[in-house]
């Protein structure tokens, strides 16, 4: 982007922090730093976990095309988060242990190619490949960084994690329990639950995420947190000065964060609404209180929940989708893409096969008018700036809190009337391909009408069919059996075949 930092338009996002929408304004004039809680990489990436990983994307290239310098991370965690991560602690098990035992016990079909599926670091490898092949075909800008800035969590544990831990420890907000383990001291931090509206004592009671019982005798409050967890018997563990064992989830984000982006105090922190507590609590109490500084970023910025067909995502109710799902049943990765960000970040989306189709046309629309001003220019383009009447609409509806619906109608309004705004085919396709720096849907310049739209849309029980296949494919009968009996209370009598599973509906 070419903008100087005076051109830069006035932005203003909610932020989570403060609970309010605010102006927008950096650290640093003209540069952003940006991090993303990116996946973790135990099983393919779904569209709940998407929806947030394009939001970060939308909002990134917002931001450049409005003529801020980005640096953008992301991390990749592939120890650590544990199975219950609504508590503080992490309760349950490493969810890369649990899914490596997983895959070994059922030899879940697709992914014959991990060599070693009993190991949790193979299993992040292949989990990680498959993500970046995914994001790439969203055109997620920062899978293409992946070796720069998007950081695994395990290459970090000896010269980033462990020093904060110490860190913390020796301000006195961490502690060595009973059982050796190592927890941060929420009391030492009076802004915890800033971030959440927890407060210490609903924490104490529970409210806002269980506390687990198992290591309360250890603990100084009920709310304290894990940030290092002593375990020999653990496949991914690192010697420490509190014995052998590994780090807790939280102290993972602010480690990498600080290490990679080289900054105390960065400018934006996403996430899925999810993280806020208690991962993204815990994220601010450590990192301040390991820098002394009074913040860790300026704006936090939430997606909300995504639901599907009006009910939350459900493996059991054959509503669940990865992406790799979606494209098998030959949606474009684009329409994908464009479904993903059409609503606005901070309300629930619910994701429909009918909103699908509505993203094709939508997307199609734009594509038929790139190629119609390309032709009519030969594909010829005029330079336009950010003062440009359309763009100028474009980034101001994004600037008000990443209004993409706003900016999506001036999009389709000059696509409807190019002739009111622009005087050449030459600079209405400047201003389309202008715009599609922070949408993505045309990705091929001046051949948009040889790009494939197809967006085949499967009925109810298709999926559940291909479920069921599945199911007994890994000779998972007790699931198989399950769908088999949901089909049959929706209606459908089901027949095995050669060629798979068949559902007839059944006359009324």
């Amino acid at each position: 982007m070419t903008q100087t930092n005076t051109d830069i338009l006035p932005i203003n996002f909610y932020n989570t922090l403060t609970h309010s929408v605010e102006p927008f304004c950096t650290v640093e004039p003209g540069k952003v730093f940006m991090y993303n809680c990116g996946p973790t990489v135990y099983d393919y990436a779904h569209i709940g976990n998407f929806r947030a990983f394009i939001f970060g994307d939308i909002l990134r290239r917002f931001l450049e095309l409005a003529g801020y310098d980005v640096t953008q991370v992301m991390n990749i965690t592939d120890v650590g988060h544990m199975t219950d991560d609504d508590i503080a602690d992490g309760g349950g098990e490493d969810k890369m242990e649990a899914a490596a035992k997983r895959l070994k016990e059922s030899k879940k079909s697709g992914v014959a190619d991990i060599d070693n599926p009993d190991d949790p670091y193979a299993v992040a490898e292949f989990f990680t490949d498959a993500f970046l092949e995914d994001a790439k075909k969203l055109s997620v800008a920062i899978a293409e960084e992946h070796d720069t800035n998007m950081p695994h969590a395990t290459a970090f544990v000896e010269n980033s994690m462990i020093p904060m831990i110490q860190t913390l420890i020796d301000n006195d907000h961490a502690y060595v329990a009973d059982d050796g383990a190592v927890y941060f001291s929420v009391e030492s931090f009076p802004e915890y639950g800033k971030l959440s509206g927890n407060t210490l004592d609903h924490i104490r009671g529970g409210a806002g995420g269980r506390v687990e019982d198992t290591h309360q005798a250890s603990k100084r409050h009920p709310g304290d947190f894990l940030l290092w967890k002593p375990d020999t018997t653990h496949i991914m563990k690192w010697d420490s000065p509190w014995g052998v064992g590994y780090p807790g989830w939280h102290i993972e984000c602010s480690a990498m964060a600080r290490s990679v982006l080289k900054r105390d105090v960065i400018d934006i922190h996403t996430g899925g609404e999810d993280n806020i507590f208690p991962h993204h609590e815990c994220e601010i109490a450590q990192s301040c209180c390991s820098t002394g500084q009074a913040h860790f970023a300026k704006f936090w910025m939430h997606t909300r929940f995504l639901l599907v067909e009006g009910t939350k995502m459900s493996k059991s109710k054959g509503n669940f989708y990865t992406i790799r799902d979606l494209i098998d049943q030959g949606i474009d990765p684009v329409v994908i893409r464009y479904e993903l960000f059409k609503a606005h970040y901070r309300s629930n989306m619910n994701f429909t096969m009918q909103g699908l189709k509505d993203s094709a046309s939508a997307v199609q629309k734009i594509r038929n008018a790139a190629a119609k001003f390309a032709d009519q220019s030969g594909n010829q383009i005029t330079q336009v700036d950010n003062n440009h009447p359309i763009i100028k609409r474009f980034l101001e509806c994004l600037a008000d809190d990443l209004n993409v619906s706003g900016a999506l109608a001036v999009v389709f309004e000059f696509i409807k009337n190019p002739d009111e705004d622009t005087s050449t085919p030459s600079e209405a396709l400047a201003v389309i391909e202008k715009i599609d720096h922070v949408l993505c849907v045309l990705k091929q310049k001046h051949g948009y009408k040889d790009v494939p739209m197809s967006v085949h849309v499967v009925n109810e029980s298709e999926a559940l069919c291909k479920q069921l296949d599945e199911a007994r494919a890994n000779k998972d009968y007790a699931t198989a059996d399950k769908v088999r009996d949901q089909l049959n209370e929706m209606g459908y009598d089901v027949k095995t075949t050669k060629e798979g599973t068949i559902a007839t509906k059944r006359l009324a």
